[in-house]
């Protein structure tokens, strides 16, 4: 078809969490733009991920009238960190959901079409700029276009930008919950390329989310050298999860591209626009994305429909760029600073240990699921911490 027949104010590449969410922003603040939400499945659909979803997700997501999609999961407070011998639980300030992606994703995009934006499926090759507008492939033109098109981005790619280099690996199945993992979120960090966790995430409907994820390093000496392989992942959510892998099914692997110290050099100027995975939006110490997402999401969408309507969309990126950086730049030092550190199982140790303090609780919890930073009371813990660990007293 031809692309100068079907022209669109704006176009979103990838309907998951951050596209769908770059549809209803813009819609909200524009009823009127014609929007396209391109993806190239068909929905409902599988995606790797532990489903998680924070309440900074919905926090989100409410202004957008869409904070509904946990409606009719189980919420949960109860979570578990561990390394080795090492253990604390807590009750979470506020509860988190466990839904799967293939109900979450669906129920956004949903409300996104309900919206008005257009769900075309098509798996877009080519993304390019001219002076006019944006087209992807000879499907549309787009006056601006939002890239939410997850860890291999075409559009990133397009963009001409470079990868991070940090980036980890997981596996992820459903298993029937057991009684000891059940109305319960459980994280037991391993011992091998650090940060590396396995997690279970009770569901609430007789199901738990598992896996297991590790930081991929050249070199590594599992299988090819390239990363671990699925037999090294399921071994090690095995050894630190017995039993809450045997009866898995549905297992799925996945990169994520970590997030670095900063953010900016991801999102240039111009008419396109990056969300989520695809602007390399994953928290290196959980892998945590689902809020950087929709965050990231509902800023593009609000960026490019503002510029649209002042008759600048060239001006969108620069303007998301701004916006993100406002919300994110503090936490991703933090985040970046925390992963670091974390490389270290003594700190991991010292980390846990410190988080016996319900404060310092709240704080890693704030640091992994949301937009937290390493507070003052938690870096004292740490060091106290890694100072009884280095005299051998055994921690309280």
């Amino acid at each position: 078809m031809s692309a100068n027949q079907h022209h669109w104010d704006l176009a979103i590449v990838g309907a998951g969490p951050a596209g769908a969410s770059a549809a209803l922003a813009a819609l909200r603040l524009r009823p009127d733009l014609r929007v396209a939400l391109v993806d190239r499945d068909d929905f409902p659909r599988d995606k790797c991920c532990g489903d998680g979803i924070a309440p900074h997700v919905l926090d989100v997501l409410r202004p957008l009238g869409a904070a509904d999609v946990v409606d009719g999961w189980t919420p949960l407070r109860q979570l578990e960190l561990a390394q080795g011998s090492r253990r604390v639980e807590g009750q979470m300030a506020r509860p988190v959901h466990v839904v799967p992606r293939e109900v979450f994703d669906a129920a956004l995009v949903k409300h996104a079409s309900d919206a008005g934006a257009v769900l075309m499926r098509h798996r877009v090759h080519e993304v390019s700029s001219g002076p006019d507008g944006v087209s992807l492939d000879d499907l549309l033109t787009a006056d601006v276009v939002v890239g939410a098109d997850g860890a291999n981005s075409v559009v990133h790619t397009g963009l001409g930008l470079g990868r991070t280099s940090r980036r980890a690996l997981a596996i992820r199945g459903y298993a029937p919950t057991t009684p000891e993992l059940r109305a319960r979120q459980v994280l037991r960090w391993g011992d091998v390329r650090q940060p590396s966790y396995a997690w279970a995430f009770d569901r609430g409907d007789g199901w738990s989310n598992i896996g297991y994820g590790e930081l991929v390093t050249s070199g590594s000496g599992q299988g090819d050298g390239a990363g671990p392989t699925r037999r090294h992942l399921l071994g090690e959510l095995a050894r630190l999860l017995p039993g809450a892998a045997e009866q898995g099914e549905r297992w799925r692997g996945h990169h994520l591209p970590l997030s670095g110290r900063g953010w900016g050099s991801e999102q240039p100027d111009g008419r396109v626009l990056l969300a989520g995975d695809a602007a390399g939006l994953v928290n290196p110490m959980t892998g945590e994305g689902i809020y950087y997402a929709v965050a990231t999401g509902s800023l593009a969408g609000t960026s490019a429909a503002s510029c649209l309507t002042e008759g600048r969309p060239q001006a969108a990126g620069g303007a998301h760029r701004t916006h993100v950086r406002r919300l994110l730049s503090q936490h991703l030092h933090h985040t970046w600073a925390a992963a670091l550190l974390a490389r270290r199982p003594e700190v991991v140790r010292a980390g846990i240990a410190a988080a016996r303090r319900p404060r310092h609780f709240d704080a890693l919890v704030e640091l992994g699921l949301g937009d937290g930073r390493i507070t003052r009371g938690l870096a004292v813990g740490l060091v106290a911490g890694l100072a009884r660990d280095l005299t051998g007293r055994k921690v309280a």
